[in-house]
């Protein structure tokens, strides 16, 4: 698969991971804070911005009949999801603004569309690339809309089954998908180390022929950093100034510094990880030296045999290759030999 364009951006094989950082609710309907954080966001070393566009009621409907009620151990348990969304959503009018900050900065700035108007919404400002959340990813008719913009698409997986996915890859390239990633994902608030499965990830690269990346709900990098081990080219973190300061999501984002450090590990991860190769690197061949190699290690006389108790492997590496010792062996020492020399072949006759 080759690589693609976001924005200015290379994402895909041989290019360096792409991450995004993701604001969700974290902004706490504060435009100012949210601006702050953007900056901390850049600062932390973040490829782009994401937010989400929805409003309460497009998403859902006010009540509290049972349906609507949360529950099942998660961080809302006993509201509804209308007063969630209420609390958790960025008013539309900010993002405009918000994203010619990113802009500005040096970042690409997306969203995730709940709904057709959300599609339109964000068409009009012209973002580079389109999400879908992992519990959209079964709502085909958005998904239909979001392809027919043409525009990359990064979709993550939470909670789908392998049919789920193909379901959703075929109606997005039946429509007419820009490229896709998809993002191997828990839906898990905060997630375990031990629910990823990371390696699925080269699973579904092969399998759905379909750039791949991951959307972390755990906490802290390490997880991020294998993704990207495994061949993860985009990576979504939760980002937050302080998990001190109350709101939806911020229980399991990451503050600045631990975002940073995370950016950081996955640039030396790649470094890392390099390229095929089995050349000797210079700095490699400056060692080769210190290599075993055949030498005497007694004094052996002028047509003595040599023998396993006079010749042996050791370092460095001024002697004849090992590989030879049974050729050494099954001769004899065409001159007196002291120990310490090492073995050339003018030193031997009768080698087979």
């Amino acid at each position: 698969m080759s690589a693609f364009q976001i924005g200015n951006r290379p994402v895909g094989p041989g290019h360096p991971t792409y991450i995004i950082a993701e604001l969700s609710a974290n902004h706490g309907q504060d435009f100012d804070l949210t601006v702050r954080i953007i900056h901390a966001m850049k600062e932390a070393g973040a490829d782009a911005v994401k937010v989400q566009t929805y409003t309460a009621d497009t998403m859902t409907i006010a009540s509290d009949q049972p349906p609507f009620l949360i529950g099942g151990g998660t961080l809302w348990d006993g509201r509804t999801l209308h007063d969630l969304y209420q609390e958790a959503y960025m008013p539309w009018d900010w993002q405009p603004r918000l994203k010619k900050i990113s802009n500005d900065l040096g970042m690409d700035f997306f969203s995730t569309p709940f709904d057709a108007s959300a599609v339109d919404f964000l068409e009009a400002m012209e973002v580079p690339v389109h999400k879908i959340a992992s519990f959209e990813l079964v709502d085909l008719p958005l998904l239909r809309k979001i392809a027919a913009t043409g525009k990359p698409i990064i979709m993550s997986t939470g909670m789908s089954t392998l049919e789920e996915i193909s379901e959703a890859l075929d109606t997005l390239r039946a429509a007419g998908s820009g490229p896709i990633v998809l993002l191997k994902c828990t839906s898990a608030y905060p997630a375990s180390p031990e629910e990823m499965d990371l390696r699925t990830i080269q699973d579904m690269a092969m399998r759905f022929q379909a750039h791949v990346g991951l959307s972390d709900h755990t906490l802290g990098s390490t997880v991020a950093v294998a993704a990207v081990a495994l061949g993860a080219c985009v990576v979504e973190k939760h980002f937050t100034l302080s998990r001190a300061t109350p709101g939806p999501d911020s229980a399991f984002s990451m503050e600045p510094a631990e975002f940073r450090e995370m950016v950081d590990a996955i640039r030396v991860t790649e470094q890392a990880l390099g390229k095929v190769n089995y050349e000797v690197s210079e700095k490699e061949m400056k060692s080769r030296v210190f290599r075993r190699s055949l030498f005497a290690v007694e004094d052996i006389a002028e047509g003595a045999e040599f023998t396993e108790q006079n010749v042996r492997v050791i370092r460095p590496a001024h002697g004849l290759h090992p590989r030879y010792l049974p050729k050494v062996l099954a001769g004899r020492a065409r001159v007196a030999i002291a120990r310490g020399t090492p073995l050339s072949w003018d030193l031997i006759e009768n080698a087979s």
